[in-house]
């Protein structure tokens, strides 16, 4: 199913990619646009994880360069059954996280380093989760694909004022200066159904699937609360000049579309929390300690994430330990 719904994804925005190829420059230009976005899906496929990575900045860490943090999604991994992926941070005071990646073998998780200062180790795990949640599940290929393209979607229409204006009606395009602005136009439309293309449901199974990873859903219900607040308030330059990628973080990245509507890339975070917390009530998950928050080790520390959690105490051990 997961690979039916990425083929039929991949054909609308081609068929977009060549729409705006044929506005721009005609029959002509459709056909540049074709052969342009048979090779773009090609390369994205194997490349895609990059180039999202590469848009942040994220650096990559080890083991030794960030132990909590890594050691966290090492430990979640072996008890989600999966293979241990490479872990990035990345360098932004707004806290979010993604994970990229065209399949488990070669997935990637990516954590900003306002997450790993403003959260709790319990907090930082439940995120972790979610995002090992979305590689198990493989939403992980359909989001850095339908992200690069849609890019270069918007990329594309940016040349329509230099390409619309110039030289021969006839061919370079067909409905001369109009199809100019429409090509304008396609492009925020487009990434707009990218956003719609990518099922606001996923996240609601990665936050349940997340919590069975991690072993408590209040955890990530803890973080999506403190996350969500932070978004709306600290700006996340990366994504605003990078529209198309917002929908791979756990909570949206850009300012404004806080609510749960059509065209928003993420269901309310009251909607979700609301979720977890109703899972936790219902006992769908073996019983799990409490964050206690009058123990010291459990607070948030604000350190450089490339070392978060070095030269503190013992980090306190989650059930999946």
């Amino acid at each position: 199913m997961n690979i039916v719904r990425t083929a039929m994804l991949l054909a609308v925005m081609t068929a977009l990619f060549m729409g705006v190829g044929l506005l721009i420059g005609g029959k002509g230009g459709m056909l540049i646009a074709l052969l342009v976005a048979i090779a773009m899906n090609f390369f994205s496929y194997w490349n895609s994880d990059r180039m999202v990575l590469s848009m942040y900045g994220a650096k990559e860490v080890d083991e030794r360069s960030a132990p909590e943090y890594y050691g966290i999604v090492r430990d979640l991994a072996k008890r989600a059954g999966l293979p241990m992926p490479r872990v990035y941070v990345i360098n932004s005071d707004q806290p979010n996280a993604f994970a990229t990646g065209r399949n488990p073998q070669n997935a990637a998780v990516a954590a900003s380093t306002g997450l790993l200062h403003a959260l709790t180790y319990e907090e930082v795990a439940g995120v972790m989760a979610h995002e090992l949640a979305h590689i198990q599940n493989r939403d992980t290929l359909t989001m850095t694909l339908t992200a690069t393209i849609a890019g270069a979607i918007s990329m594309l229409a940016n040349f329509a004022m230099f390409f619309g204006g110039s030289g021969n009606r006839e061919n370079n395009n067909p409905l001369g200066f109009i199809g100019v602005l429409i090509a304008m136009i396609v492009a925020p439309f487009a990434a707009m159904l990218v956003q719609m293309a990518i099922s606001r449901t996923r996240e609601y199974s990665a936050d349940k699937r997340g919590a069975e990873i991690c072993g408590n859903p209040l955890w990530l219900a803890s973080a999506l609360k403190k996350i969500a607040v932070a978004a709306g308030r600290i700006r996340n330059d990366g994504a605003e000049h990078n529209p198309a990628t917002a929908h791979m973080f756990i909570i949206n990245p850009l300012s404004g579309e806080r609510m749960d509507n059509l065209f928003s890339t993420h269901p309310n975070t009251e909607n979700r929390i609301a979720a977890l917390q109703e899972m936790a009530r219902g006992k769908e998950m073996r019983s799990t300690e409490p964050v206690r928050a009058d123990n010291p080790s459990r607070k948030s520390r604000s350190v450089p994430s490339t070392g978060w959690g070095r030269g503190g105490s013992e980090p306190p051990k989650g059930p999946w330990s």
